[in-house]
Order: structure tokens, then C-alpha cells, then sequence
């Protein structure tokens, strides 16, 4: 079950509101079967029975950084519209069962790791169908959400930026604006209360921000803006009600990812223009997995000791690349065999980067504990170099191959130097797909490790 949305709300940071209450979380009828008694102490007294734990309960006992996570997948997926906070309400948990009904399952409120895994999946589809990436705008700094792929036109001036569909059904407009009006959040909200044709469905304003949403010539609008620096900027979403079922989530995104005047600690460090990172041989012939991430904008893509190599196919849901090195022969590839069950105690083997081993380009493995599917969460974090590694366990078989980075959430980043891998099971489809044959080749992780030198412009 979807929520659909009217209009946009704010809770420390905007909000977007459903269009009536939530429906009906499949609530069972009173029950008619008397409680049992309490049991009695020695001494005469009764026992309270334990608190059963709910669902909030569950969700308040994750880290902040999985709260963030599961909101920003949920708002992707249109089940959850509120802020990316990471802070838990009854409007994050019916989300949670919203979506477990939408995929047949039961409504508990508590996502298991089989409908976590789904969730995640889903949401990343939705980002990638979109283009979504935060994006400084180029007159002011500020940090904006964009869908890239909806609105590849792009002009600006002195004051402001504007993205746009190339017919103009969807525009993102952010504007900066100094003048009589611009001195308190009411004046400015006014103002673009009574621009021409917006017929207003919500407002709201707070000492350090606004909210109006509604419609404008037949387009939905959702606008949010803040006053700093002496001046107001604007950001505004106009859509067709035809984008509608795209739009909702996006909005939602950009409502919690938009930052008019950020700081320098809420900017991502920029990306090196020579990023080492790990490769695993999968076939004889030069193919290469690697980590998407890790050569993403690369100029030039080499493999250390063999020259360069190009990439010749990618799975952008889950981060895989596929390499070919040209003229060579009998390269030592992984065996890469049916998933092997995961355990807890994981050995990790890849190349760590070079100012990591003074220098150097020796293969290394280190030990990990990895967490549960879908997440598979590896700790502690191995070193710089190692994304691309291979994730095998005590017995040397592969599990998967590793992603060393930030969490990618619609609102605030999740702490850097997090670390999880890709199953075995989805490298395996991967490389099927590429016509690569996974079986056979080597057990030594060492032995088909390479190190990937992206060189970026």
C-alpha cells in the first residue's frame, strides 16, 4: 500500500503529509479469551509480566546511521513521507507495515532481513531510475537532491539555478533573493504565497524555515525556504500531475537532502584523482571484478603490473564492475561457487593502498566479523585500497566482494568508512550475465588479487 501525498509538513525539517490518515494497518478485533491470572510470589504478592518490546522499542535499539537507512529506503519505495531523521514515530513504524503488505508479508512493524534486503533493493532501483545525486549549486554552495536523469537541462545565473525536463514538465528552481522582504522567514513565505496562479494546500512557518505546497497551473509545486546571510534562498519543485507517482518520492528525498548554507563539514571529501583499489581475477582471459564506486569518473583505468584495462560492463544497483585486460593468457582466476553459508568470522584479502604499506603492492588479508544479510556489514573497516577485496570464510570460500564507503541516504550521509560486501550469490549473476563462467579456477584469494588504479581528470 502506498501513501499518497498532498501536502508537505515539517518536524525540525520539512515534512510531507499524506492526503488523510493512514489506512488501516490490518488491526485484529478485541480479543474475547480472558488474560491468565498473574503468578503469585511466595509471600503472596503477584508478578507483572515483562514489557513485550514494539516496534518502536526494536527501531529506537538499531544505530542512528540504520534508522537513516531504512527511512530514506522506505521514502524511496513511497511508504514513507516524512523526515529523514533517523528519529522513530508511528509514522516511520506504518511504513514499515505498509510495505510488508505490499510484498505479501505480515504487518509486524519490525522488517526482517529477507524484507530488509528487498527494501534496500527497491530503493536503490528507484534512485538509479532517477539519477539521484546531491549535487553544489554552482552560485551559493548549497547542497541540493537532484533526479539527474528527469531534468538534464541545466542554466543559472547570479541568482540561482534551474534544473528542467527537456519539455518542462518537471523544473527544480533554486533561487537566492536580498531585498525589503527578505528580512524575516513570514515576509519571504508571503511573498511566495501570493506569486500568480499558486492555489496554496499547506503552509507552514517557522522561525527558520517555510513550507507551501500545492498547486500552480495545473502543476504541483512543493517549495521550502530559509533566510541566513542576510538572504533567502528558495528551492521549488514544480511537476505535471502526470509525474505524480515519480515525483512523491523524490520530493520527499529533496525535502530532507536540501542544505542552503551548509558548513564545510557537510560536504563530502572530494575524490582523489588517483584512487587505488582491489580487483579479483574471475577469468583467465583479463576479466577483472571490481567496485563501481572505486572507478567511477576514471580517465584511465589500469591494473598494476599489466597495463590498462577497460571496463566493459556494470551493475549499478550493486555497485559491480567488470574489467578486460587485452592479451593476456592464464591469469589465476577465483573460484567463485554456489554462496557458501555466511559466517561471522570472514577473512578480508585485497591490496591496501600504497601510502597504507609504505608504498608498496602486496596482497594482504585481514580478519572481520560480518554482520547479518542484506546489510552484510564487515568490522572493523579494512583499510584504503580495499574495496573490490574479497570476502571469503574460514574455510576459503567466497562470500563476496567488498564496498568500502559512506552510506548513500536521501538525508543526512551516514558516517564515512563504512564497510559491507556483495554476496557471492550476486557477483555470480553478475558474471553470468557478462557470459563469464564463475566455477572452477583457483581457491587462493591472494593468488587472484590485483590492484585497480583509477586516474581521474
Amino acid at each position: 500500500m502506498k501513501v499518497p501525498l498532498l501536502s508537505i509538513v515539517a518536524a525540525g525539517a520539512a515534512m510531507i503529509a499524506v492526503s488523510g490518515p493512514l489506512a488501516a494497518q490490518g488491526t485484529s478485533p478485541a480479543s474475547t479469551v480472558r488474560p491468565k491470572p498473574l503468578p503469585v510470589r511466595s509471600d503472596g504478592a503477584t508478578t507483572a509480566r515483562p514489557k513485550l518490546q514494539t516496534p518502536a522499542d526494536t527501531a529506537k535499539a538499531m544505530a542512528q546511521a540504520d534508522r537513516l537507512a531504512i527511512q530514506s529506503d522506505l521514502a524511496w519505495t513511497s511508504h514513507y513521507n516524512g523526515a529523514i531523521n533517523g528519529e522513530v514515530g508511528e509514522r516511520m513504524i506504518a511504513a514499515i507495515k505498509a510495505f510488508q503488505k505490499d510484498h505479501g508479508g505480515k504487518d509486524t512493524g519490525v522488517l526482517n532481513p529477507q524484507e530488509r534486503g528487498a527494501l534496500a533493493e527497491a530503493a536503490k532501483k528507484a534512485q538509479h531510475n532517477v539519477g539521484w545525486k546531491v549535487v553544489t549549486e554552482m552560485t551559493t554552495g548549497a547542497r541540493i537532491g537532484l533526479p539527474a536523469k528527469l531534468v538534464p537541462s541545466t542554466a543559472a545565473d547570479q541568482n540561482g539555478s534551474r534544473w528542467s525536463s527537456s519539455t518542462g514538465t518537471i523544473q527544480i528552481i533554486f533561487t537566492r533573493r536580498k531585498d525589503a522582504n527578505t528580512t524575516t522567514i513570514a515576509a519571504v513565505a508571503e511573498q511566495e504565497r501570493k506569486a500568480a496562479a499558486r492555489k496554496i494546500e499547506y503552509s507552514v512557518v517557522k522561525p527558520d524555515f517555510f513550507v507551501l505546497s500545492g498547486t500552480q497551473n495545473l502543476k504541483k509545486f512543493y517549495i521550502r525556504g530559509q533566510i541566513g546571510n542576510n538572504e533567502a534562498r528558495i528551492l521549488t519543485v514544480l511537476y505535471d500531475q502526470a509525474t505524480e507517482g515519480t515525483m512523491i518520492p523524490v520530493t520527499v528525498a529533496m525535502s530532507s537532502a536540501f542544505n542552503p548554507f551548509p558548513s564545510s563539514k557537510d560536504f563530502p571529501p572530494p575524490r582523489s584523482k588517483v584512487e587505488y583499489s582491489s580487483g579479483i581475477v574471475v577469468g583467465p582471459d583479463g576479466a577483472i571484478l571490481a567496485d563501481r564506486y572505486a572507478i567511477d569518473g576514471c580517465g584511465t583505468i589500469a591494473i598494476a603490473g599489466f597495463g590498462n584495462a577497460d571496463r566493459i560492463a556494470q551493475d549499478d544497483i550493486h555497485d559491480l564492475a567488470l574489467l578486460r585486460l587485452y592479451g593476456v593468457q592464464a591469469m589465476p582466476a577465483l573460484a567463485i561457487g554456489d554462496a557458501a553459508p555466511a559466517k561471522p568470522s570472514v577473512t578480508i584479502t585485497g591490496v591496501a593502498d600504497p601510502q597504507m604499506q609504505n608504498g608498496g603492492h602486496a596482497v594482504s588479508s585481514v580478519a572481520a566479523t560480518a554482520g547479518q544479510a542484506p546489510e552484510n556489514t564487515l568490522s572493523p573497516a579494512p583499510a584504503s585500497g580495499f574495496s573490490g577485496a574479497a570476502v571469503t570464510d574460514g574455510e576459503g570460500k567466497f562470500l563476496g566482494a567488498v564496498h568500502l564507503r559512506p552510506a548513500q541516504v536521501a538525508g543526512p550521509a551516514a558516517p564515512a568508512g563504512q564497510a559491507s560486501y556483495v554476496s557471492a550469490s550476486t557477483v555470480r549473476d553478475f558474471l553470468q550475465a557478462n557470459k563469464i563462467a564463475p566455477s572452477g579456477g583457483t581457491a587462493d584469494a591472494k593468488a587472484a588479487m590485483v590492484r585497480v588504479i583509477c586516474v581521474r581528470k
